[in-house]
């Protein structure tokens, strides 16, 4: 589902009920060890976090108006996702997730390339969330993601 939201306050206002207060607690768990150079605001209609012009003056390769997109979340019609793109681009990130995960969380990991889906609002697992946000400083993603874009 797709909100259209003017602030993270009113993204948050516009999901069912039942989401909002994990919305708050997982935008908590992001923001208390979201590391120095990201900013949070709305990006692609969802909660995102990025490396602000002011960092990374050339913006995002596809549209260089646009801050280049790092993390977000949005809650979706059968799960809230988080969407992380350092764990789609270093396989030693994505290694230590997908090994960890099961020391936090009971069900199942349920992810594709950068997303992690979690149907179960009971069972998100919010101090491996924060640990995720730790491991990569907007430096090490601006490095990754400037390599990426030498490699094409």
């Amino acid at each position: 589902m797709q909100y259209d939201a003017t602030s993270l306050e009113d993204y948050i206002n516009q999901v069912p009920i039942e989401r909002q207060e994990t919305l708050k607690k997982l935008r908590k768990v992001i923001k208390d060890n979201l590391p120095v150079g990201f900013e949070e605001g709305i990006q692609y209609k969802m909660i995102g976090y990025y490396v602000p012009h002011s960092v990374y003056p050339d913006g995002y390769h596809c549209d260089p108006k646009t801050p280049l997109p790092f993390m977000s979340f949005a809650s979706q019609k059968n799960s809230i996702n988080l969407y992380h793109m350092g764990i789609y681009a270093k396989k030693e990130l994505l290694d230590w997730f997908v090994n960890e995960y099961p020391k936090h969380c009971k069900r199942k990991l349920d992810m594709g390339k950068s997303c992690i889906r979690f149907k179960n609002m009971d069972e998100i697992p919010f101090k491996l969330i924060g640990e995720l946000t730790q491991k990569m400083s907007s430096k090490e993603w601006i490095d990754i993601y400037e390599s990426a874009l030498k490699k094409k």
